[in-house]
């Protein structure tokens, strides 16, 4: 009997949790369904409804105060919203999908920033409930009446939005917007106001969501990364659009945690399986399943294939005299920089770093850009190349040399898996399978600790005695990141690369002239694996430690902003954009607490500024002006 209570109380927490879960879902399902921006902001506006309702019920007090608050929390946060749309979003609808993802990534960094100066960095810890403070026995056990009510949330907000949705005409234009575009705004629908409208209602959820939290879980600044993954879980797991999708998928997914907390560590033929360790992964277990299975989700409709999977663009051309002039002087000053810097050391070790971000986002963008397959997990590859160098050094004895060799062919190893799942599928969908590959990575490395060092990683993974010194080792990772670099270049002026272009412009065409689509864009994923373990390798032994975060969620997503940030569209794209990120982070992060915030400006302006990248900017300026004037 208490087996079953306890059984019984773990589900209708998972109940409870879903109903929040859910409410976040819906508001970026409905954003992105009008929009067609997917908005990584979403998961800070739930932690703005947090800590904007403890804001509230503190002005306002207990009592009926206390739900106006919780009210006043989450309009708030809609109307945060509806700012940000108009001053923001509005000026990039017409940029390219991916620039309005680097733009949602620079308001998360703004968003923290600005929590952390108005509320600080400490957990607050709301009020309880009034009148549902207490709990009802069920079974025996004392369950919170607070989640019951949650329970209940959940359904009535799902029937009032579908009731919005179905039976008003602001819904029926949302319904037309989410279709069509084009043709509402050819109706004289005033589009600006609708997706303001919709972006506000959008947010008016999540931030409800997060309000509602407030006397189940303290506002924190991590809440930002961690919800917006589990939300892009639920709107992919249930289906692009579908609102009842993603309130099954919601339910789905926390009942599963709450099974897995139930049973614990439960003992099978001898082996004991902690169970309660799955819940740090299990949404990306069912998304992974799901995403296999069925692609477009539990109640998602099926899309024909898209006739372009990749953005086209010019067809790459080798580099004229002065880009040869250019790369030639940019490698003399690269030998020449520790005998320029001798008197400050922290040059060299920042310019380590540089090098490796190179490498990490050169391979993303060879994924990316020539072969149009977005990866929002491309840490996994970057971490396991890191850890298998640890592990082979720590565990296995090999020689430093040895194990930077054979590090990248561990990564590589984990991309033949992965790729081979991902490929089969295309946009959104292949990007959060992605994910979730990386997240279960991540989850593994997190959780072993008896092979990983778990949460602590591993540490004294140093260089051999010759490269110990800075220099040395600077000199090692300047030659083999020059090498990939160079490397993933000819491979892209190969009839392999040329290939890969052809699948990415037109997967008809390319499969009517006999390309194998699946298997080239297969062995480009391994090969992008296998070079973004090289730069995991040469990050351990440049740290001489490695931790779990290296596969986190933060690590791909500085990958996809160095890309974006140079230009998806250059070849020196991911280069530059890899050297502007890193060393912006490691200034402005010296010269104030509020870093965040100052970075995600600096990458909003360059957005605005240069929607094509800073790499592809420049290109055309100098090569418009030289075309201009042959023309002439």
């Amino acid at each position: 009997m208490d087996a079953l209570a306890s059984f019984v109380a773990q589900l209708l927490n998972g109940l409870a949790g879903a109903s929040s879960l859910f409410l976040v879902a819906a508001g970026l399902s409905l954003i992105f369904g009008v929009t067609r921006i997917v908005n990584f902001a979403h998961g800070s506006l739930y932690m703005l409804g947090i800590y904007a309702a403890y804001s509230a019920v503190a002005w306002l007090g207990g009592g009926v105060g206390y739900w106006l608050g919780l009210v006043l929390g989450a309009a708030a946060v809609g109307v945060v919203g509806a700012v940000v749309e108009m001053t923001v979003l509005r000026r990039i609808y017409r940029v390219p999908e991916l620039f309005q993802l680097l733009a949602t990534f620079a308001l998360v960094l703004v968003i923290k920033d600005a929590a952390l100066w108005i509320w600080g960095p400490e957990e607050l810890l709301g009020p309880r409930a009034p009148g549902l403070g207490g709990s009802v026995a069920i079974l025996g056990r004392a369950f919170p009446t607070y989640d019951l009510f949650l329970i209940v949330v959940g359904p009535a907000v799902l029937g009032a939005v579908w009731l919005l949705l179905t039976r008003t005409r602001f819904g029926t234009l949302v319904r037309a917007a989410t279709q069509d575009r084009e043709m509402v705004g050819a109706l004289g629908v005033n589009q600006a106001w609708l997706f303001t409208a919709v972006f506000a209602l959008g947010a008016l959820l999540a931030g409800l969501g997060g309000a509602l939290q407030l006397p189940r879980e303290p506002a924190n600044l991590e809440l930002d990364l961690t919800t917006i993954g589990a939300a892009f879980v639920v709107v992919v797991v249930g289906g692009m659009g579908s609102l009842p999708g993603a309130y099954i998928a919601a339910l789905l997914i926390a009942e599963l945690k709450a099974i897995c907390i139930w049973l614990g560590v439960v003992d099978l033929f001898g082996v004991a399986i902690s169970f309660s360790k799955l819940t740090l992964v299990v949404e990306f277990l069912v998304m992974a399943v799901v995403l296999v299975v069925r692609p477009w989700g539990l109640l998602g409709r099926p899309q024909a294939p898209p006739r372009v999977s990749g953005a086209a663009e010019a067809p790459l051309r080798p580099g004229d005299s002065l880009a040869s002039v250019v790369v030639a002087v940019l490698v003399l000053a690269l030998v020449a920089l520790p005998a320029m810097t001798a008197q400050q050391p922290y040059v060299a070790v920042l310019a380590i770093d540089i090098l490796v971000a190179v490498l990490f986002a050169t391979s993303l963008h060879f994924i990316m850009g020539p072969g149009g397959m977005h990866s929002f997990g491309h840490a996994a590859y970057f971490g396991l190349g890191a850890y298998g160098a640890a592990i082979l050094v720590r565990t296995a004895g090999l020689p430093m040399e040895a194990a930077l060799l054979a590090a990248p062919f561990v990564a590589a190893a984990g991309a033949l898996v992965f790729g081979w799942f991902s490929v089969r599928l295309t946009g959104v969908y292949l990007a959060m399978l992605t994910l979730a590959f990386a997240q279960i990575a991540w989850a593994v490395a997190y959780q072993w600790d008896s092979f990983t060092g778990g949460s602590n990683g591993l540490t004294g993974v140093w260089p051999a005695p010759w490269l110990a010194g800075t220099r040395a080792y600077y000199y090692l990772t300047l030659a083999l990141v020059l090498l990939g670099a160079w490397l993933l270049r000819r491979l892209l002026f190969s009839p392999f690369g040329y290939a890969m272009r052809a699948a990415r412009d037109s997967v008809l065409r390319a499969d009517a002239i006999g390309i194998d689509v699946k298997r080239i864009q297969w062995v480009a994923f391994v090969i992008a694996g296998l070079f973004a373990g090289l730069a995991g390798a040469l990050f351990a032994f440049s740290k001489g430690s490695i931790s779990p975060e290296s596969l986190y969620v933060g690590k791909s997503i500085d990958a996809l902003v160095m890309v974006l940030l140079g230009g998806v569209q250059t070849l020196a794209g991911p280069a530059v954009g890899a050297t502007v990120f890193t060393w912006l982070h490691d200034t402005v992060a010296r010269s104030t607490e509020y870093w965040r915030a100052m970075l995600g400006a600096i990458i909003l302006i360059l957005v605005l500024l240069f929607p094509q990248g800073i790499a592809g900017f420049a290109r055309q300026v100098v090569y418009g002006r030289r075309d201009a004037r042959a023309d002439r």
